[in-house]
């Protein structure tokens, strides 16, 4: 009875803990945004009245709404001349203000190098031996080997990054002889979800697909 309780408590925990952490995440955009913004936006209106439980939640929706709109037009704006105009000017004053330089260059950093891992760094999910022979890791394939690194291996190499579990951002980068790296067919998405899970969640696959698979990404940098 007392395994069938404990089994039971953590099949409710698995279902409502992720109710709950999302629940917990909107709770804290609407006070940390959506809170400050209704402020700003409505302020307007009666203080009793924006104080009554659910107006002030509608006008915290309301008003995390707006603030993503623009956001989302400012996005469209700096794809046009004249956006791209300001925004170039606003970025020359702001980065010519000591302290807040530092800043503001080291956050646009950290954006820069995340929005630049979004536009597909890693273009295959691969299969290597690694730390050594007869045991395997999941990598996926982000470049081939150039440059001073290809000139004094002499070996034709590829780049291949071998996140951690369960935290894949960050992980080991390896270079290995392209015939050393097994292609594989499971999607970068799912390559993610294996490793962010520890092989619990192992995405389906059928012997057809294995052998199908080919080194089409791989063979393709020979072009380049």
């Amino acid at each position: 009875m007392i395994r069938s309780i404990r089994t039971a408590f953590i099949t409710g925990l698995v279902i409502i803990l992720p109710l709950g952490v999302t629940g917990l995440v909107i709770g804290i955009i609407l006070d940390k945004i959506g809170n400050p913004a209704s402020e700003l936006f409505f302020r307007f209106i009666d203080s009793n009245i924006r104080d009554m439980p659910s107006v002030g939640i509608s006008l915290q929706v309301l008003s995390l709404i707006i603030v993503l709109t623009i956001i989302t037009i400012l996005g469209f704006g700096s794809r046009i001349f004249i956006g791209q105009f300001l925004f170039n000017s606003f970025e020359k004053v702001v980065t010519r203000v000591p302290f807040i330089n530092l800043i503001y260059n080291t956050v646009k950093q950290i954006v820069d190098t995340f929005s630049k891992q979004q536009k597909a760094i890693f273009q295959e999910t691969v299969l290597i031996e690694y730390p050594r022979k007869g045991i395997y890791a999941v990598g996926f394939l982000t470049n081939r080997a150039k440059g001073e690194i290809q000139e004094l291996t002499g070996a034709d190499l590829v780049n291949v990054f071998v996140p951690t579990t369960p935290n894949p951002t960050s992980g080991f980068l390896l270079m290995l002889p392209k015939e050393d790296v097994i292609p594989m067919k499971m999607s970068i998405s799912d390559g993610m979800k294996l490793i962010i899970s520890g092989g619990a969640v192992v995405p389906p696959f059928s012997k057809e697909q294995i052998e199908e698979a080919d080194s089409e990404t791989i063979h393709s940098m020979d072009a380049e």
